[in-house]
């Protein structure tokens, strides 16, 4: 078989702060742990993990969908932090989409988020030699907008009625990118975000 390069497999990544693990059934139980508070998954396609048999379901589902998942990983602690994927990969066109993240309240406002995001971003547009990221998130996720617009990503748009939320309403999904034009400014300020 030939050799895919390296969109064939899902690579670890790590920084100082924290390290990008391909996600398996051994984060279980640490994906419960930082489960640690129901804001944490307010806006997200999953509810909350309760107990084990929910967290290795949680596993098993995004093990079975075609994306990279990973446990993100507090270098500092050992700890599971969270989660994160890239999704809506697509070689040809040179474009992934980076979501369903979620971080246990405790490491919100730390460096793993900022981190996380410029290792993904760096092993997208260096690694994979991308052209374009894209973020999708809950038009009532303002946090969530926010964070993505300080990536230095751009609003594209409003997806109207674009998917069901838990609770069976409509979901208007916004649209950010990031361009490999835009990349190594970009860089720049989330490298220099962590050296403060």
């Amino acid at each position: 078989m030939a050799e895919r390069g390296p969109w064939g497999e899902q690579p670890a990544l790590e920084g100082g702060h924290v390290r990008l693990e391909p996600v398996a059934h051994a984060h279980a139980p640490g994906l419960l742990a930082a489960a640690d508070d129901d804001a944490v998954f307010e806006h997200l396609s999953v509810a909350r993990s309760l107990d084990l048999d929910d967290a290795d379901a949680l596993v098993e589902r995004y093990l079975r969908m075609p994306l990279w998942a990973w446990a993100q990983i507090d270098v500092e602690s050992g700890e599971v932090a969270g989660f994160t994927t890239s999704y809506d990969m697509d070689e040809d066109l040179r474009t992934v989409a980076i979501g369903h993240t979620w971080l246990a309240r405790r490491h919100w406002r730390t460096p793993l988020n900022t981190e996380a995001k410029l290792l993904l971003l760096g092993h997208a547009f260096d690694a994979l030699d991308c052209v374009r990221v894209v973020w999708h998130t809950d038009v009532r996720n303002e946090r969530s907008q926010r964070a993505i617009t300080r990536l230095g990503a751009d609003r594209e748009g409003l997806m109207r009625k674009h998917k069901r939320r838990r609770d069976g309403s409509w979901r208007d999904t916004v649209q950010f990118a990031m361009t490999d034009d835009d990349w190594p400014s970009a860089r720049e300020r989330l490298e220099s975000r962590l050296r403060r």
